[in-house]
């Protein structure tokens, strides 16, 4: 299957972004701890490259924690400030207060010999579609101050959000690139949700699912549907659709509903924690 999406609204909000891009002193960048490298916008990149960065591995909780781990040193080298943590349960975020102080001390410092005080860190908070970017706002700020939904692109517009005295958000909407130079990316981003399920092939998604799986965590697929491992993945996708008792019309294998069973246990981590990128 082909992985590509690209809604209009993502050309303007890349334009409102390069915009925007001079008002801010640091970008907070959320990644998918389990894809850390997919779900990095490669143009976040470019457009940011003279600003102070975080880079916070987000739904940690769902990814392998040695590898999260591995991830943490692997930006850090590469001179980003990084921070696991899950937005949803708030674990990690009192820490990003004073990562931000650390990030853009350099900032705070030259600000003080020009006589400025208390002048607030203006912060643009960046990730693509579904990656968490308005849960983690809301945890962040401790009350519902940005949209959120389980389906990409919620946020449509530009806001500011003052939190305390020394730090103010711009929220933007999630933004993916026009093309994916490879399809390994797309087919990743399509794994945790980034994409809209309703243009893809569930059926196809979920046996690429599998085979990533069957190299990765082979036990994992066991443990959950008592099924070994099949010579093709759409006889083991056959097989987990018995196992489940996914029917229509008597004997006929629900394949769809099958599919839906296995790509949501992985989103949701019933699968277990598991981490589909190394670095």
């Amino acid at each position: 299957m082909n992985y590509q999406w690209y809604p209009g609204h993502m050309t303007k909000a890349k334009r409102m972004m390069q915009d925007n891009i001079k008002l801010i002193d640091l970008i907070i960048e959320l990644v998918d701890a389990r894809v850390p490298l997919s779900s990095r916008n490669p143009d976040i990149d470019e457009l940011g490259k003279n600003k102070s960065r975080i880079i916070l591995l987000n739904k940690s909780d769902l990814a392998d924690p040695v590898y999260n781990k591995s991830w943490t040193e692997y930006f850090e080298a590469q001179g980003a400030h990084v921070l696991e943590i899950n937005s949803k349960s708030g674990a990690g975020i009192k820490g990003i207060n004073g990562l931000v102080q650390e990030a853009c001390r350099e900032k705070i410092e030259r600000d003080k010999r020009r006589g400025i005080v208390n002048r607030p860190v203006r912060a643009m908070v960046v990730g693509i579609p579904n990656v968490g970017k308005s849960t983690f706002i809301n945890s962040f700020a401790g009350k519902a101050c940005a949209k959120t939904g389980n389906k990409p692109g919620v946020t449509k517009g530009k806001q500011w959000i003052r939190l305390n005295k020394s730090l103010e958000l711009l929220d933007t909407p999630g933004i993916l690139w026009p093309k994916f130079e490879d399809q390994q990316v797309g087919m990743r981003l399509a794994f945790i949700g980034s994409m809209n399920d309703e243009v893809i092939i569930m059926e196809e998604l979920a046996c690429d699912l599998l085979q990533c799986l069957k190299e990765l965590y082979p036990d994992k697929i066991k443990e959950r549907y008592g099924t070994d491992w099949k010579d093709s993945m759409p006889e083991m996708l056959e097989a987990i659709a018995r196992s489940r008792g996914c029917y229509i019309k008597g004997d006929n294998l629900d394949l769809k509903k099958a599919a839906d069973i296995v790509t949501d246990d992985f989103r949701s981590g019933r699968l277990g924690r598991m981490t589909l990128e190394r670095p």
